[in-house]
């Protein structure tokens, strides 16, 4: 599965604020939750994300009740905050029985103030076992689905090691339709082989099926994964900007606006749990690896639990579920804000930057205007959003606002 938090680490050489810090934040940010399931059938060639072959029965009943230890160790940290957003990520949440999820969101409802009306997203893998329990994961709560379809062309996906047909992608978005109003499909392009025509057929495919989201991302080749140890033949570089310039165009004809770097939606249907990472709200993260990036009246708060799942659930029973735990450097923040609202096309409101990083906005004016000069950046009194340019070559704009020390 795809993970939705591509947010680069910060660096660890600030571990706390000190008494005397500059940084005060007077408002706490929207508050999410992230809850990592670490276990899949099979680990994509493709895939860097903290994912392990389950190898048989997963431990369903020790990892529920990890998770909620993990949660109830982390209240002290959100006491009095509402959980606005739920994200089950992995992995392969799916995995867990709908009884399980059942249970961990009426934790979440009675430990962390989760509110009655919060987007709960499950991701789930378009196999048939896992596309039986649809229903199940409704009943228990779930009121948004995210399925890891890849590619609809069976040649596709067998190049990708993904253990579903074209027939159980079908198959599976027709369910996800018939169970959630608000459903996600993923896709790839730029695949081994791949054509313009073909990437396009797996676009209409999807429309075909209403989905009130679509994430569209080239397929990259991660270091310490198996295609960056064997890499496939994938398409030059010129046809995957064809290919992207081409979905672009299919899915705003359709009525999808394209309002992050990767992901369309229908009017009123952005995933909100993806919406505050990117305007630099906070998540607590639990479960193998989850990252928490978390506001606190004078410094911001990064922390990552142990990753291995046999690893996380030892500490876990220890009492010490946080394998890494950090205060970002007040020079990072801009950066790390920055790489984040920049993803967004509406950009963000020029008042969000000095709420999120307890700075002036004045202390970025010169590389605000420097980037407006090279065309990467409008810069208006109360929005700044990244140009076309600018989206295309996020990467240069970014730059822009690395501390020396980044």
């Amino acid at each position: 599965m795809r993970p939705t938090i591509p947010i680069i680490p910060a660096s660890t050489r600030s571990p706390a604020a000190s008494p005397d810090s500059p940084l005060e934040f007077r408002k706490s940010p929207a508050l999410s939750l992230y809850v990592h399931i670490p276990w899949c059938v099979r680990k994509c060639p493709y895939c860097d994300f903290n994912s392990h072959e389950n190898g048989g029965e997963i431990p369903e009943r020790e990892y529920v009740d990890a998770l909620i230890a993990d949660l109830q160790s982390a209240l002290p940290l959100i006491w009095g905050r509402p959980v606005q957003t739920v994200f089950f990520g992995g992995g392969t949440p799916s995995l867990l029985s709908a009884g399980a999820i059942d249970e961990l969101i009426g934790a979440f409802r009675a430990l962390a103030m989760l509110s009655p009306e919060a987007e709960i997203t499950l991701e789930a893998n378009p196999g048939t076992v896992e596309a039986g329990k649809f229903a199940g994961f409704r009943a228990a709560g779930v009121n948004r689905l995210s399925l890891g379809i890849q590619s609809f062309n069976d040649e596709h996906l067998k190049a990708l090691g993904r253990i579903h047909g074209s027939a159980e992608a079908k198959r599976a978005a027709q369910l996800a339709g018939e169970h959630f109003e608000r459903f996600n499909l993923d896709l790839m392009y730029g695949l081994p082989y791949q054509t313009q025509a073909q990437a396009l057929a797996d676009i209409d495919t999807a429309l075909s099926f209403a989905p009130a989201h679509l994430s569209c991302y080239q397929l990259t080749l991660e270091p310490n994964t198996h295609f960056a140890a064997f890499p496939p033949d994938l398409p030059e570089g010129d046809l995957c900007a064809d290919m992207q310039e081409a979905i672009e165009a299919r899915l705003t004809a359709a009525g999808y606006a394209n309002y992050e770097t990767s992901a369309f939606a229908q009017p009123g249907r952005q995933c909100l749990h993806n919406l505050n990472y990117w305007h630099f709200g906070d998540y607590l993260g639990i479960g193998a690896g989850a990252h928490s990036k978390l506001t606190l009246h004078d410094r911001v708060l990064r922390q990552m639990r142990h990753k291995h799942p046999k690893a996380y659930l030892e500490n876990v029973r220890a009492g010490r579920p946080i394998q890494e735990e950090h205060a970002v450097a007040a020079a990072e923040l801009p950066f790390e804000f920055m790489m984040n609202a920049l993803r967004l096309a509406d950009g963000f409101a020029s008042s969000l930057f000095e709420l999120r990083t307890s700075r002036p906005l004045a202390a970025i004016l010169p590389q605000l205007k420097a980037a407006q000069a090279d065309g990467l950046l409008d810069l208006g009194p109360e929005k700044i959003a990244p140009t076309a340019k600018g989206r295309r070559f996020l990467n240069v704009l970014l730059e822009r606002f690395l501390d020396d020390g980044q």
